[in-house]
């Protein structure tokens, strides 16, 4: 039987067969994965373009405000700073005036040892900008004395012994001093029972709720609220007024761990 035998052309070459394609004709899925190469390559930065976040323009460099003068009155006397106009009222007191009897504890209006009063008035200084209080009459507890003679106020901490560490103590004092005016000015509080009048007493629980703003991690908070009772029972003076040597005695028991220790003026 006759069998049908494949004849090389005049080159040599076998013949190709239907199925296999010859080198100068590629097949259609190689042409197909090169035309798709191609065109995601192309298409590529355009992707891009349409994607990028548009890099924004460098801020303007601002000026710094210089400072200025800021003239205070701290506990009678005047001081004339050189401010600039972000510095609180903490740090005038402390770093510019060397007033170091007000504490920093937080710095966030959270604990109180930065209390002072304006124009009698309780704020937590760390909270305020200095340059606000011009013309404000401002007391820190270094003004809470008077020549030389401690406040009734002072004389019944150091008697119903309300402090411990004394870190917090210049802002308990400046806050019970106020406690009481706001109290005779007939300011009620959110234990009063009336809100519209003032409340009949000073009760235990009406001091605490207005010292609340005031933290001692000491724990003398039974000791501090005798303390301001008896202050408003006694009519703004204590039962024991110290004078002569006993008065300087306890000067130095309650201002001289608050002001004149270093470890304390930090």
């Amino acid at each position: 039987m006759p069998t049908h035998t494949d004849h090389p052309d005049s080159s040599g070459a076998p013949a190709a067969t239907p199925d296999q394609p010859t080198p100068d004709q590629p097949s259609r899925r190689r042409f197909l994965q090169t035309a798709a190469a191609a065109a995601t390559v192309g298409a590529a930065p355009h992707l891009r373009a349409q994607t990028q976040t548009p890099v924004a323009p460098p801020a303007p460099m601002r000026q710094a405000v210089p400072p200025r003068p800021v003239t205070l009155t701290v506990n009678g006397r005047t001081y004339t700073l050189q401010l600039e106009a972000r510095v609180t009222l903490l740090d005038a007191l402390r770093e510019y005036a060397g007033l170091m009897g007000t504490k920093k504890g937080c710095d966030r209006g959270q604990c109180g040892a930065c209390t002072v009063l304006a124009d009698g008035r309780r704020i937590n200084s760390c909270l305020t900008l200095a340059v606000m209080h011009e013309g404000e009459q401002i007391t820190t507890v270094e003004g809470l004395a008077t020549n030389g003679v401690l406040s009734p106020m002072q004389r019944a901490f150091i008697e119903h012994d309300a402090f411990q560490c004394g870190y917090c103590t210049p802002g308990q004092l400046c806050s019970a001093t106020a406690l009481l005016d706001e109290f005779r000015n007939g300011t009620a509080s959110t234990v009063s029972a009336d809100v519209r009048n003032r409340p009949p007493q000073l009760s235990d629980a009406e001091i605490r709720e207005r010292m609340s703003g005031n933290i001692c991690r000491c724990g003398a908070y039974a000791n501090i609220v005798a303390a301001v009772r008896a202050v408003h029972d006694g009519g703004g003076q204590t039962g024991n007024a110290a004078t002569g040597p006993l008065q300087g005695q306890l000067q130095g028991q309650v201002q001289g761990p608050l002001q004149d220790n270093p470890q304390r003026n930090a």
